[in-house]
């Protein structure tokens, strides 16, 4: 939410909720152009990754070109040059943190966030999903704001745990982030993970995760419960902090609490429908958002031209 008290405000909380709105109107936007986006979980994340973008990272500045490359080809291949999104996050120095993200099809509420604090270009978002575009819907390596490919659901915070043990080998400084969705939490190789983190005391590991209470197949109540979380988390070594998702002082409040030998797991609750009044009337099938009718379409069409209105006013 914006707040008329914050017109021109610079101050990092202004300048966080202000992207955090950015995100869920860039990605309504694109939803609205495809008839069908990942449009809830920008809903949800969008205070999370704004806060992470613009308070609790420590990042270089980007080394990679405002408009991202097509596709080059299959690693390996002769004469294929290939890289990887982590360059919109910066430099690798020893000082500066990493940023994993794991839900690969989070990847549009990535896009966005990085267009938000200025990382990426607003025109990439014309290219989302189309044939040879490196900004695919679900993201893989060389997609902006993506490191790894992380595959099926809950590996991408074993790769971290070795990013951050390699990392503490050669006496590098630099935290290594995970931002993670609660249905992974459904998957065992995080649990895995989670125990091989606290023995190995891999403190530089800090994990955010946006816990929207949603999966592909419904309410993650009705599939498989995951509560009492910050319970279990805390039995497996790590320091739970849950936080109002949206709240984005307590996010960084929690983000910035000190490891002190074990992994800070910042337990985000959200609400898939956060800005967009209208997804609740979906709940729970909210996972992919794709319109109905025609009428409904255009009941989105009117509620992003009162965001975009909103949004200029407040400059």
């Amino acid at each position: 939410m914006l707040y008329p008290s914050e017109t021109n405000d610079q101050t990092w909380q202004a300048v966080a909720r202000r992207a955090a709105q950015g995100i869920r109107r860039r990605v309504l936007e694109l939803t609205i152009q495809q008839n069908g986006c990942y449009l809830s979980q920008a809903c949800s994340a969008a205070e999370i990754l704004a806060t992470m973008y613009t308070r609790v990272l420590n990042l270089g500045p980007s080394e990679a070109p405002p408009v991202p490359p097509p596709f080059p080809g299959v690693p390996g291949e002769p004469g294929v040059e290939t890289f990887t999104g982590a360059a919109y996050h910066g430099p690798r120095g020893p000082e500066y943190d990493r940023f994993i993200v794991s839900p690969a099809h989070y990847a549009v509420a990535i896009y966005a966030a990085l267009i938000e604090v200025g990382r990426m270009s607003p025109e990439v978002l014309a290219d989302f999903n189309t044939d040879g575009s490196t900004v695919e819907m679900i993201g893989a390596e060389h997609s902006p704001g993506m490191e790894l490919t992380t595959g099926s659901f809950g590996q991408a915070l074993s790769q971290a745990a070795g990013i951050a043990a390699a990392r503490r080998l050669k006496g590098e400084t630099g935290r290594t982030w995970v931002f993670m969705s609660d249905g992974e939490f459904q998957e065992g190789q995080t649990w895995e993970a989670l125990q091989a983190i606290a023995f190995h005391r891999l403190d530089g590991v800090g994990v955010i995760v946006d816990v929207n209470g949603q999966q592909v197949d419904g309410r993650m109540e009705d599939v498989m419960a995951i509560e009492p979380l910050a319970d279990r988390v805390t039995a497996f070594g790590a320091r739970a902090i849950p936080v109002d998702g949206h709240d984005v002082e307590a996010i960084a409040r929690a983000a910035e609490t000190p490891p002190e030998g074990k992994a800070v797991v910042v337990l985000a609750y959200t609400n898939p429908a956060q800005g967009i009044d209208l997804l609740e009337a979906r709940k729970p099938d909210l996972h992919y958002v794709r319109f109905k009718s025609d009428e409904e379409r255009q009941q989105y069409r009117d509620f992003l031209a009162r965001m975009t209105a909103a949004a200029e006013r407040v400059g």
